[in-house]
């Protein structure tokens, strides 16, 4: 799944997107009496207005062909699928009442809840949502044509008969494939492993015991879709939808949608948890940048923020400031990022930029940065009172899975690096010794081969933000301080709307820093995005180009034979399905290969600081599926959560003093 999104916007996701407030009042505000405040205080918000950056504005509202974060956290206000979690990550019932599996993850039964409503953008009813819809959406995901690979490295991976199915309408026309369905007697319902017993009964046959296969409920692959409504508006429209052509079965409606500007939701007066607390309408406010949110919300207009490094600093070195009290952590992203490198990089003419592809096909070369490339000035850029908390040093995000022991997959893979615990102020990897070895080493390799020196990195931001130019001029600095401008440059280039069409599409990026949330809690979900060779594995197909690399020369060998090595580590990983511990063990050994050989580099976990009059600690929380960003059973305040209330006031007053 396509669950990328770039650094920089990543970051201000982390301490933005995710919060939320209602235009009035000033955080803080006094009321003119003590009746009035008291009453004040205990008023929760109805209608909320949510500041997003105008670069993470969505590009489809069909969800089973959304992969990016930018598109799933507006959709799964939308639609609702199988499951959800709660505020603690724990999977609990969405439009599946109960589910489980009686043979250790072989099979899978979900028993759905009757009366759940497909209703248009006015709220109107068109249609009752069963288990057929369940059916048609993954009929769809598989469709080669229909979906263009979207969604479909996990089925494909889980669900016996999937992947056949796949190839199957990839040997189609279009046209043919057009013409399938998930109906009675279809090629799709005789070829993939999902049954449809009756109207709110769905099993689905897994290709080996899959344990973790529930966790795939709260993700896109798994989602409904309504035949009559594919029908009505033709393959291509239903594809290419909008919101007022769409139906809806979650939370709200869009009701009015002004790309680049403003998204309006309205509670849906149907849907099936009644007993939930939603808000009347939320207003998504778009805004150039975050210092544009935050002026809005010193003015009322927004009733949260999340606050960068310079604002932290105003508000936290002094005590007298009016927001001081109202900084409380925000939500930590479920993404892990890390630098993803280009090893098929093109100039903007075209023609290979062999200069770089030569040099990043170099492992000397990569792992200079490994031990070199200290980040932690850049992390104060998202957590300026305690940057170490955004200290990376993994590929695969921490509290996805356990052991049976209650060990966190991480720590294994942490063991079998070798990695000193984090002493708080230098990033564990870092080794200086070790980097200027590495450095030396390249050099010589490289000068041998033809690289000429300083290589020239071309880093993309999205043009007219100041706060992404200001990141990355800190992170020049640091590949300055930490590398050496003998060595290598960091250029800093840009894009005016869309990192995909005008970055990646054409080759033309360096390296782009990303972050990879869970689809489902299983670490294949990670490693399998960049495996070599495979179509579905995200990175390795639309980020690093790797597989597109030619083996002509040694450098290029020498990259392809650990790519290959890496990816037959995952495959034999992915085989042991009778015992978790073996198997998470043995993807621990992959995950430790891949960064010994630094085929990417970890970069920061999004763990940063906001402003906000809703209290964090409510919304759904989980480290797989698209739900995280669902606007239901919220607490709110008028007058916003105080350091005092979350516990961090000695934090911040300990920062003020520094």
């Amino acid at each position: 799944m396509k669950k990328t999104i770039s650094k920089w916007l990543a970051l201000l996701l982390t301490a933005a997107m995710v919060l939320t407030g209602c235009s009035g009042g000033s955080t803080g505000a006094e009321g003119e009496n003590g009746g009035e405040q008291e009453q004040q205080e205990s008023a929760e918000i109805k209608d909320l207005v949510i500041p997003v950056l105008v670069s993470r504005e969505l590009e489809t509202f069909n969800i089973l062909y959304a992969q990016r974060a930018e598109d799933s956290e507006n959709l799964t206000n939308l639609v609702d699928g199988l499951l959800e979690v709660d505020h603690e990550g724990k999977l609990v019932p969405a439009i599946a009442e109960d589910w489980g599996t009686e043979d250790g993850g072989l099979t899978w039964t979900f028993h759905l809840r009757e009366g759940v409503k497909w209703v248009d953008v006015n709220a109107q009813e068109k249609a009752d949502c069963t288990a057929q819809d369940f059916v048609t959406g993954l009929e769809w995901v598989l469709n080669f044509h229909k979906n263009d690979s979207s969604n479909t490295s996990m089925p494909l991976e889980m669900i016996e008969g999937a992947e056949e199915y796949y190839e199957y309408t990839k040997s189609l026309s279009k046209e043919e494939a057009y013409e399938l369905n998930a109906a009675e007697g279809s090629k799709f319902l005789e070829t993939v492993g999902i049954e449809a017993p009756d109207d709110y009964t769905l099993v689905y046959h897994c290709l080996a015991p899959k344990p973790y296969f529930d966790s795939l409920a709260t993700y896109n692959s798994l989602y409904p879709a309504s035949q009559t409504l594919i029908d009505e508006l033709g393959i291509d429209g239903f594809k290419a939808m909008d919101n007022t052509q769409m139906w809806y079965n979650g939370c709200y409606t869009m009701t009015s949608y002004l790309q680049g500007n403003e998204k309006i939701y309205t509670k849906n007066p149907t849907y099936w948890d009644q007993d939930c607390k939603l808000f009347d309408t939320v207003t998504f406010r778009m805004v150039e940048s975050n210092d544009v949110a935050f002026q809005l919300y010193e003015s009322g207009e927004l009733d949260s923020v999340g606050l960068g490094e310079a604002q932290i600093n105003t508000i936290a070195k002094n005590p007298d400031d009016e927001m001081y009290d109202y900084m409380v952590p925000a939500v930590p992203s479920k993404h892990s990022y890390q630098f993803h490198f280009n090893y098929n990089k093109k100039t903007e003419d075209g023609a290979p930029d062999d200069n770089w592809n030569t040099a990043i096909a170099n492992e000397a070369f990569r792992k200079s940065w490994y031990y070199g490339l200290n980040l932690k000035d850049y992390w104060k850029r998202t957590n300026a009172i305690d940057p170490m908390a955004c200290e990376n040093n993994f590929y695969t995000m921490k509290g996805l899975c356990y052991t049976s022991d209650g060990t966190d997959y991480t720590e294994l893979v942490r063991q079998e690096l070798g990695l000193p615990e984090s002493n708080g102020e230098t990033p564990a990897r870092v080794d200086a010794e070790k980097a200027e070895q590495y450095k030396q080493q390249a050099i010589e390799e490289l000068t041998a081969l033809g690289v000429t020196f300083p290589v020239q990195i071309d880093y993309y931001i999205i043009a007219s933000n100041q706060t992404a130019l200001d990141s990355a001029n800190v992170l020049k600095q640091a590949f300055s301080d930490s590398l050496g401008d003998d060595f290598v440059q960091l250029n800093i280039k840009t894009y005016i709307k869309s990192l995909r069409q005008e970055v990646l599409d054409p080759h033309l990026q360096s390296f782009v820093s990303n972050g990879w949330g869970a689809d489902y809690g299983d670490p294949q979900n990670f490693l399998g995005q960049e495996m070599y060779g495979y179509d579905n594995a995200d990175y390795s197909a639309n980020y690093s180009f790797v597989n597109e690399v030619s083996e002509e020369t040694e450098a290029n060998k020498e990259l392809l034979a650990t790519y290959k090595e890496y990816t037959a580590l995952v495959e034999a990983a992915d085989e042991i399905t009778d015992d978790l511990d073996a198997r998470y063990a043995a993807y621990a050994k992959a995950e430790a290969y891949m960064l010994e050989h630094v085929l990417v580099l970890p970069c920061n976990y999004g763990v940063g600081w906001s402003l906000t009059k809703i209290d964090n600690d409510t919304k759904m929380n989980a480290m797989f599926g698209i739900q995280n960003n669902k606007m239901k059973n919220w607490d709110t305040n008028v007058n916003g959560y105080t350091s005092e209330d979350k516990g961090v006031a000695d934090q911040i007053a300990a920062y003020s003093q520094q």
